[in-house]
């Protein structure tokens, strides 16, 4: 697939490795009623191609600032119908990308705000140039949490933490959000893209099959109880095991070369 999309997100896909851009850095890739309703188009056009790992990429020196104020100040009479709009394509497009298998990594190469912070910190895999910084906003300007942003963020550094970082609103630097885990590692802006693209690479060579069951048994923790969870694990292994990647793993495995999976 050619890279394509309109100029506020592009998407392309390229053995086996998905992309999608946001790319107004003119404005910090803020998320307006448009670019939503891009990115939703882009997560659609993206998974019907069945990559086997996406990355969610930025232009210009910053990720994502979250909601465009510009376009708030303009919507100020109706900002409650604004925000609906700018919400209603994002949340179900954040939702598939959630509940796909596929893995999804996150090279975030500048500062993330708002709407920007849950996009990021959606990826499976969170990777930030060391520049790069986090601020949630909501509360300094009186609104709350879109775009899983809470979710996300206390998923990773806890929910006490995140409700503090929330409710503070204070710029979070890049070593402190390593520290507490809200990425996973840090790079230099102009090592990071190289990165991102090397670990979509590699999860691209694994066994689609496995890590989509890793990712549904992961995903349903903490809330599932242990015999679900059991039962669970049972019913994907089972599947696995009847694969024809299982297989060729495992003769992989005994014949001492790196495996070949088909995606079956």
């Amino acid at each position: 697939m050619a890279s394509t999309g309109t100029d506020d997100v592009g998407f392309e896909v390229t053995d086996d490795v998905a992309r999608i851009i946001l790319q107004a850095p003119e404005r910090g890739n803020t998320l307006t009623r448009a670019t939503t309703q891009a990115f939703a188009r882009a997560v659609d056009a993206v998974l019907d191609a069945r990559p086997r790992a996406i990355l969610l990429l930025a232009e210009g020196r910053m990720f994502c600032a979250g909601g465009d104020i510009d376009e708030f100040i303009a919507g100020a009479d109706d900002l409650g119908a604004l925000v609906d709009a700018t919400v209603v394509p994002l949340h179900p497009a954040m939702l598939k990308l959630h509940e796909s298998p596929v893995p999804v990594v996150a090279a975030v190469n500048g500062p993330i705000g708002g709407a920007g912070v849950g996009l990021a910190l959606s990826a499976d895999f969170v990777l930030a140039a060391t520049s790069m910084k986090l601020r949630t906003g909501y509360a300094a300007i009186g609104l709350s949490p879109d775009a899983g942003t809470a979710y996300y963020l206390a998923r990773r550094v806890g929910p006490i933490r995140a409700q503090q970082w929330l409710m503070l609103s204070d710029p979070i630097d890049a070593k402190t959000c390593l520290l507490h885990g809200a990425v996973d590692a840090l790079h230099p802006a102009e090592e990071l893209r190289d990165a991102a693209e090397a670990l979509a690479a590699r999860l691209a060579r694994c066994a689609p099959g496995s890590l989509g069951a890793i990712k549904t048994l992961c995903a349903g923790l903490p809330g599932r109880n242990l015999a679900d969870h059991l039962d669970l694990e049972h019913h994907l292994l089972v599947e696995r095991a009847r694969s024809g990647d299982a297989r060729e793993g495992i003769r992989a495995f005994t014949e001492k070369r790196a495996p070949r999976f088909g995606g079956d």
